[in-house]
């Protein structure tokens, strides 16, 4: 578990410490709204997380995981949007597509409809080529693409997504064309990478570490602020000297206007969650690079994020 898991579990933990108002929530089943269909990876880490939320929560606390998905996820996040804000409707919620879908398209919801809980998972954005392409290394990358300016193509899981986003966000600070080539899903990226369809694969980092440890793949780098302890030998792009953060957060929201209670018992049943061996060991097999961020930290993170993602849209709009 990183540093930052630990030290923000351990701060979290200690604000809600003595509070007696857990006592009083939950008083009625939970459902937890994932914006995505059954059996994909973000509903796959809802159902694992909620077992030990209820743990955490006390006696008789009861989590359903309810599915909802459909345009990209604006369906869930907008039926959290607008339930009642009792705290007895949260939602598993993803960057970016939770802030992207109001950028890019007129929504039923906007982000000050919804109040962040806690962020559970942060997976990196990575670049990722086989071992003998023209460039193995994100300065080669750069040259390369600058003497052939829009012939490196780069795949990704759709349009918009944060393989895309993380892809525009580099050409931009880099002063680079490639031809993006989105895919339905991770897996056809990899496929397509790994039959030389395409130059580069841009996956998130837990999507591509298997293939780059079993030497199949090289990844260029990683998006995150500091390295994933899942990859620790690929250096981030911060350390390349290319100011780039892009990944996939998932982690919990409630409607706005959730009560106090009940926002600090969710957050302190997700510090303790995320403390948990058990848990832990779930994470660590289904490869989930985890970074806990309590509500203020993943309130003010989302409105930050959501502003990076506004000015490439605005730059850079990112419908083809």
């Amino acid at each position: 578990m990183t540093k930052t898991v630990a030290l923000a579990a351990t701060v979290g933990l200690a604000s809600f410490a003595g509070t007696a108002a857990f006592a009083e929530y939950p008083e009625q089943p939970i459902e937890m709204i994932v914006a995505y269909s059954a059996g994909g990876g973000t509903d796959t880490a809802a159902r694992t997380l909620a077992p030990f939320i209820e743990k955490y929560l006390g006696d008789g606390a009861s989590i359903s995981v309810i599915n909802r998905p459909g345009a990209g996820g604006e369906i869930g996040f907008t039926e959290l949007s607008q339930a009642e804000p009792d705290g007895y409707t949260i939602g598993f919620i993803n960057t970016p597509n939770i802030l992207t879908i109001p950028i890019s398209r007129d929504t039923r919801y906007t982000m000050e409809d919804i109040q962040a809980v806690a962020n559970v998972v942060y997976d990196p954005g990575a670049f990722n080529v086989l071992p003998d392409a023209d460039f193995t290394t994100l300065e080669a990358l750069v040259a390369h693409a600058k003497e052939n300016p829009g012939e490196v193509t780069y795949g990704t899981s759709g349009v918009g997504g944060d393989d895309h986003l993380a892809a525009l966000q580099f050409s931009r600070a880099a002063g680079i064309e490639m031809r993006h080539v989105p895919f339905s899903g991770a897996a056809d990226v990899r496929a397509a990478a790994l039959g030389g369809h395409i130059d580069m694969a841009v996956l998130n980092i837990s999507e591509a570490i298997e293939l780059v440890e079993q030497g199949e793949l090289v990844s260029l780098g990683q998006m995150g602020e500091e390295r994933w302890d899942g990859a620790p030998d690929v250096p981030t792009f911060k350390e390349q000297g290319f100011d780039v953060v892009m990944g996939s957060d998932r982690g919990f929201g409630a409607p706005a206007g959730i009560p106090q209670e009940a926002l600090d018992a969710l957050q302190q049943a997700i510090a303790q969650t995320v403390e948990d061996p058990e848990f832990l060991d779930a994470a660590a097999k289904q490869m989930l690079p985890l970074n806990y961020r309590d509500s203020a930290e993943f309130q003010a993170y989302l409105e930050h994020l959501g502003a990076n993602l506004q000015e490439i849209w605005n730059e850079t709009p990112w419908v083809e």
